[in-house]
């Protein structure tokens, strides 16, 4: 019954209990997944935390320990803050860009239509090629 084992029982070399936590979240055809949240997190700490969810969240949940198990794998000082950080910047800069595309709605509406422009030309910036 070697072959109905998880990836997570076949990596602590133990028996797979017919209700074992860690079967439905760490396959036996991918052993890297479990090795990786193993080396972050432990199988203890693992098994406490998808105990403690409901059943409806722990796939989610270890998804998300294999993904951070991942980035603090390739990033041992930053981990997936790195990616975090980088998305609220990415965020930050289109919360910018769309406060300025309305400042220049605004100012267009409000010359009443003198000087109205299509909407592409104002988004585009003016190059010797447009200037004729």
């Amino acid at each position: 019954m070697i072959s109905g084992r998880c990836a997570a029982c076949k990596y602590l070399r133990r028996r797979c209990p017919s209700d074992c936590i860690f079967f439905p979240y760490f396959p036996p055809n991918n052993p890297e997944r479990f090795a990786s949240v193993h080396r972050i997190y432990g199988a203890s700490n693992v098994a406490k935390m998808l105990q403690q969810l409901p059943h409806h969240l722990r796939g989610e949940a270890a998804d998300t320990l294999c993904y951070e198990a991942e980035c603090r794998t390739q990033d041992c000082v930053y981990g997936c803050v790195k990616t975090i950080s980088q998305l609220h910047q990415e965020i930050n800069k289109a919360e910018c860009q769309l406060a300025k595309t309305r400042a220049e709605i605004a100012f267009i509406s409000s010359n009443g239509g003198q000087g109205r422009t299509t909407a592409t030309s104002t988004s585009l910036p003016i190059t010797s090629s447009t200037q004729l």
